[in-house]
């Protein structure tokens, strides 16, 4: 089992900066890949951002440029993305996951919201 724990949602004015953190524990495997997912109101469940073992990120289309997500250098199991230049769509739950094979978790959730 892994617990997923997020941290760092909030209220924000567009064009601002937000970071979340997500801290896995439990039965942990190195090779993991752990990300955030975002779901809006009326939309479907999309991909914000992922960073695969090897520190590779990949990014969703609309955050490009925008966001950065990053394992902690002293604990890999804790990931950061930082959100800048914001903008009303980001708003929404954004949720932790982790994978590792095939068992997959996810975490609570933390809400972000831009206000224009």
């Amino acid at each position: 089992q892994v617990q997923l724990v997020e941290s760092g949602g909030g209220l924000v004015q567009a064009g601002g900066s937000l970071t979340l953190s997500c801290a896995a524990s439990g039965n942990i495997f190195s090779a993991n890949t752990m990300g955030w997912y975002r779901q809006a109101p009326g939309k479907e469940r999309e991909l914000v951002a992922d960073i695969f073992a090897s520190d590779i990120p990949n990014y969703g289309n609309s955050v490009r440029g925008r966001f950065t997500i990053s394992r902690d250098n002293f604990k890999p199991t804790v990931v950061h993305l930082q959100m800048n230049s914001l903008k009303s769509e980001d708003t929404g739950v954004y949720v932790c996951h982790y994978v590792a094979g095939t068992r997959s978790y996810w975490g609570q959730g933390t809400q972000v919201t831009v206000s224009s």
